[in-house]
Parts: C-alpha cells; sequence; structure tokens
C-alpha cells in the first residue's frame, strides 16, 4: 500500500470517459484492487479520488446512480456554521464555560476548517460554486403583552440586531483572508428593498452575510468523473450484495478482502478483490457492517432533513434568508435555487429507507416558519396563480 510519491500521476482518460461496460470489465478482470470503495455519494467519490490520486489501485461501486441519496439533497449550501459559532460564543455562560471548557474551541476549529473548505470549493469549482447573501432580519414580535413587560420585551427585541451583528461578525473574523464579503447591517427600508417579500410589520431591520452556495449533485458526479479519469474503476447501479472474508494465516482471523458485486441493470454477479475495503455509504452503514459481523451493534442514528420547493418568486434571485431562532429553537434556510426556491431544513430522526418521504408535519412546519416572514401580499399572490 505504500506509494512512490516521485512516480507521476497520469490521467488515463484525457479526452474520452470508459464507457460503463467498460468499468465494469475492469472491476471483473483485475486481480486485486488496493482500495474499493462502497458508496457513490460525495464521501465515496472523494475517497476514490484521493486513492486514484496516490497512485492505488482503485474501485468504486454505487447500487444506484451517483448523488441519488443524501449528495443530492443537501440545503446547497457551502458553510462554515454559522450557528456552531454562536453555540460557542453566545451560549456558553460562565459555569457552563467550566463545565465544558473545551467546547468553545471544538465549536471555534470546526467552522474554522469549514470555512477553509469553503474557499477550497469557490477557488476549484467556480462553475458549480458561488458567493450568495443571506439576509437575518430581525423582527419584534412581542406585542400582545402589557405594561412594563412589553416595553422591556420590545427593548430586547431591538437589542437583537447588534446581538446578531456582533456574531456574524465573528464569522467574518474567523473566516479572515477567505471571508467572501464582509457583513453589513441594513435598515427596514433598505431591507425590503432588497428582499421586498418580507413581511414589513415589526420589521426592525436586517445583517446580511455571505456564504457559498453550489450545485451538490454535479460537483458529487463531477468528483466521481474526475476518479475515472484517473484511472479508478467505476460503475453505478452496482450493488454490493456481501463481503468477502479470508483468514489471516498468522492470526487465524477473518478479514474482509472485496465484495460480491451485483450489476442491478443486468443482475449478473462477480466478485471485486482489495486489500482495503472503504464503507462510505452514508445512512446505509451497518447495513454494510453487518455484511461483516451480523451480531455487531449499529452506529449510526439517522436523522431526516426535510427541504420543500417553492416558486422562484417567493425570494429574489441573488438572496437567501436566515431564520436563526424558529418556533422550536432549529435554524430554517430560504434559498434561491435554479429559479426556484428552496426552503429547510429539518432535523428529526427516523427510519432507514432507500426512498424517503417527508412528513406532513415537517412540511407544516417549515410552511408555517416561511409565513412569519413572508408578506402577506406574497402569499395572497401566490394563492391566485
Amino acid at each position: 500500500m505504500f506509494v512512490d510519491a516521485a512516480e507521476p500521476l497520469k490521467l488515463l482518460h484525457p479526452d474520452e470517459l470508459p464507457s460503463r461496460e467498460s468499468q465494469l470489465c475492469a472491476l471483473q478482470n483485475t486481480k486485486e484492487f488496493d482500495v474499493l470503495v462502497v458508496g457513490g455519494g460525495a464521501t465515496g467519490s472523494g475517497c476514490a479520488l484521493d486513492a486514484v490520486t496516490r497512485n492505488l489501485k482503485t474501485a468504486l461501486v454505487e447500487r444506484d446512480d451517483f448523488s441519488s441519496g443524501t449528495s443530492s439533497r443537501s440545503t446547497k449550501l457551502i458553510h462554515g456554521g454559522v450557528r456552531y459559532l454562536q453555540k460557542a460564543i453566545m451560549k456558553l455562560d460562565y459555569e457552563q464555560a467550566l463545565k465544558l471548557k473545551f467546547l468553545f474551541f471544538f465549536q471555534y476549529m470546526m467552522v474554522k476548517e469549514a470555512l477553509h473548505e469553503r474557499s477550497n470549493l469557490l477557488d476549484i469549482a467556480p462553475h458549480l460554486s458561488a458567493p450568495l447573501p443571506i439576509m437575518l432580519p430581525v423582527y419584534n414580535f412581542k406585542t400582545v403583552l402589557a405594561g412594563k413587560v412589553i416595553v422591556s420585551c420590545i427593548f430586547y427585541r431591538w437589542w437583537q440586531l447588534p446581538y446578531y451583528w456582533a456574531g456574524i461578525k465573528m464569522y467574518d473574523l474567523v473566516a479572515g483572508g477567505q471571508c467572501l464579503k464582509s457583513s453589513y447591517v441594513l435598515s427596514k427600508a433598505k431591507a425590503l428593498e432588497l428582499f421586498p417579500m418580507l413581511k414589513k410589520d415589526k420589521l426592525v431591520g436586517a445583517i446580511v452575510y455571505y456564504d457559498g452556495q453550489h450545485n451538490d449533485a454535479r460537483m458529487n458526479l463531477a468528483i466521481a468523473l474526475t476518479a475515472a479519469r484517473y484511472g479508478a474503476a467505476t460503475a453505478n447501479y452496482t450493488e454490493v450484495v456481501r463481503l468477502l472474508k479470508k483468514t489471516d494465516p498468522e492470526t487465524g482471523t477473518e478479514r474482509v478482502c472485496g465484495a460480491r458485486c451485483k450489476d442491478v441493470i443486468t443482475g449478473k454477479e462477480f466478485d471485486v478483490r482489495a486489500k482495503c475495503v472503504i464503507n462510505a455509504t452514508g445512512p446505509f452503514t451497518d447495513s454494510v457492517r453487518k455484511m461483516d459481523d451480523e451480531k455487531i451493534s449499529n452506529i449510526c442514528q439517522p436523522s431526516a432533513g426535510v427541504h420543500i420547493v417553492i416558486p422562484g418568486y417567493y425570494s429574489p434571485d441573488n438572496m437567501g434568508l436566515l431564520d436563526p431562532s424558529t418556533s422550536d429553537g432549529r435554524v430554517i434556510f430560504f434559498l434561491p435555487w435554479e429559479k426556484m426556491t428552496i426552503a429547510g431544513t429539518t432535523d428529526s430522526p427516523t427510519d432507514v429507507t432507500p426512498h424517503p418521504m417527508p412528513r406532513e408535519e415537517d412540511v407544516n412546519f417549515i410552511l408555517n416558519e416561511i409565513r412569519n416572514y413572508l408578506s402577506p401580499d406574497v402569499e395572497d399572490g401566490s394563492n391566485s396563480r
């Protein structure tokens, strides 16, 4: 498995990609691969590209199509996780800081690394990625209370503007030289000019910050195709039905040495042998692990993230919106995408299924949160179309 770093890296297919038939032929006729990657999502394709560009003999199989699962169903953002930074700075009181001394540094380093990767993606794939301004509107919703209480609530809501501004500015500072563009504060009038669909009543102002937006499915496919260009044997609609094992002569224990694969289109089965098998199947991680040991405990807790797609006139073409504090504390994004608008996401435990369907309560939750920000004129106009 050791690779000579001085050995030149060659693009085996610079002009034309090999057909699926030739890729299947390579999978069947190669005596042994260095690496077999199971799962052709973003993680699996990335592993295959990394391995093949290290001059390792690499195979990649995906039982459906590339990006048919989680890797095509994201919020379409390349972000550092502004909410993680908020947790690190805004929500740690003195007592918590004493108990969780490492939390700030963990959240901070996670955000810093994500912002670094955001910069990388924008640099290497400008045809699939671009900066996107995102507005964070601030409202004063507390109007039901009376007397001194309502005065204190209004005062608090007004001061949310500098509160959020401080957090967003920290986001800019963590990005450092990789900051896309400095965040800024908008008056109520300017916010409505840029995002005319916003509900005007009780709007205090807004903050705009920048993150990246990208085409997750095409990015995934580009990575898989690049791995194929460098010589990885890459095949979609190729399912792993069981793992191959052999006994180690020194220890007497069994170890995985490949996989029995099935061409889903033709039904033909064949063996792919490899020194190393990488399980990159996302929510199906445990099903592959149980091919190795049926009694092994699950380690993956699947979570359902629901997005809804609504007509493009609900948002401007060049600006998104963030609700940092929904009714149950979750974060909702409201983003322009391919002349439509994406709203989401949820985060709730779920069962693993090849074709997940959104629950009605999740869809209603997103729609109800959106109504807190949309002007009644926009809603009425949409109902008439």
